[in-house]
């Protein structure tokens, strides 16, 4: 059983512990046509878009609804779920040598990712280093997205985390805010060095 006296680190995956951007992939369907693909990615597979699908809709969902907006589209859009791995070439290296670090000096580590259940599926097999938490939440599972109150309370009840000793890592400034606000400490990420500087400070590393 997880021990809530000890401090306890939270990581994000994407743009944390993994380099994950669409362009990978679209640039190439794109055939280097910038113009092209950043307004398939503005108005037809958008940010939002894909949070749907993070927040639980399935592929098939958001494909047709897609489609239905945009039919002359339909390629590029159906190309995202088959080709979904190509968007993450490789992980994060340098912040996945602080996971290795703080999992070795006994830091229990979790993750809480926004990221579809369909997507997120083949991701263990693709980077060993998921296979390190003690934890994970993803949103696509439970149907609960970051920044929502909701899915931090889900991940510290479901491995008893004392919310006050957690340290939460996301490069998005509205989910750290969130994690700070229930009480965690909410570190923006922006780059394995500073993250390193930030943790020694807290004498986690």
């Amino acid at each position: 059983m997880p021990n809530p006296s000890l401090p306890a680190v939270i990581f994000d995956l994407g743009g944390v512990l993994v380099d994950w951007d669409p362009r990978y992939l679209y640039r190439r369907l794109f055939a280097g046509d910038e113009a092209a693909m950043e307004h398939f990615l503005g108005h037809v597979c958008t940010p939002e878009w894909n949070r749907q699908q993070d927040a639980g809709r399935p592929f098939a969902e958001g494909e047709a609804e897609a489609a239905a907006r945009h039919p002359a589209m339909l390629e590029f859009i159906r190309a995202w779920l088959p080709n979904f791995d190509e968007m993450i070439p490789r992980a994060i290296d340098g912040t996945v040598a602080i996971l290795d670090e703080l999992r070795r000096n006994g830091v229990p580590v979790y993750a809480l990712t926004n990221w579809s259940a369909e997507t997120f599926a083949g991701q263990p097999a693709r980077f060993p280093f998921l296979g390190w938490f003690e934890g994970i939440v993803v949103s696509g599972r439970e149907k609960l997205i970051k920044p929502d109150p909701r899915i931090f309370r889900l991940l510290l009840d479901r491995y008893g985390i004392d919310g006050s000793r957690a340290v939460f890592i996301d490069d998005s400034p509205a989910n750290a805010a969130a994690a700070t606000a229930l009480g965690m400490r909410g570190i923006v990420f922006t780059g394995a060095d500073a993250l390193r500087h930030e943790l020694e400070a807290l004498s986690l590393l």
